[in-house]
């Protein structure tokens, strides 16, 4: 950790190239927001961006709270269990909604998943355990790093690692939005179906340890 630190802190250029990198490896990899992001994509080609705001909305408060505390407060168990008994139960009750409205057609705009894109953004971040946790960690770690250039650079970083979410996001909603024309009924119910499931189980298992502690 010390090696990578002192890497990131020679080189401002070598700081920035692997804060892309990571951001990407982060926000690409399957979770709610993405599963989310395919649901509203079907209704509207421009709702990932909506959902990046929506995701913005969250990340940034925190990342000045990381600033603030280093990312203490994201790796307190009491805290930690909190985010993912009522952070899991929202993801279930998300992915619930979907699978109830996989069979929905493009008639029924609007209705395929029953809230806002900005709003379902910043539901599906605040509820998954591990958007904290990555921050209290390798987040605190880039910030960290950042600092050590000065503040403006921390400004930078953070509109840099939010425009990866936002590239992402807008790029997944238009894929999904211009070829939507060529899903059949089966394509389109096994697309939300599946997306539905994904969100209930990541909800499933970040709730499953604070309930069993609680037991």
């Amino acid at each position: 950790m010390d090696l990578l630190s002192d890497l990131l802190t020679e080189n401002i250029w070598v700081f920035f190239g692997f804060a892309i990198l990571i951001s990407f490896s982060g926000v690409m990899t399957p979770g709610p927001v993405f599963a989310a992001t395919v649901a509203k994509g079907y209704e509207d080609e421009k709702a990932g961006i909506k959902i990046a705001l929506g995701h913005g909305l969250i990340e940034f408060p925190l990342m000045a709270v990381i600033i603030l505390s280093m990312g203490f407060i994201f790796t307190n168990e009491i805290v930690k269990s909190g985010i993912g008994l009522v952070g899991g139960g929202l993801l279930i009750f998300l992915g619930a909604s979907m699978v109830r409205s996989r069979k929905m057609s493009s008639a029924t705009k609007g209705q395929l998943f029953p809230y806002k894109s900005l709003t379902v953004g910043a539901i599906t971040t605040s509820a998954n355990p591990y958007f904290f946790l990555w921050w209290a960690t390798v987040g605190a770690l880039l910030i960290t790093a950042a600092l050590e250039y000065g503040a403006i650079i921390v400004f930078v970083f953070a509109v840099v690692h939010w425009s990866c979410d936002l590239a992402w996001y807008a790029f997944t909603s238009f894929a999904v939005f211009r070829t939507k024309h060529l899903w059949t009924p089966l394509v389109h119910e096994v697309v939300f179906g599946a997306c539905g499931v994904l969100m209930i189980a990541f909800g499933v298992y970040f709730a499953i340890g604070p309930v069993s502690e609680l037991l």
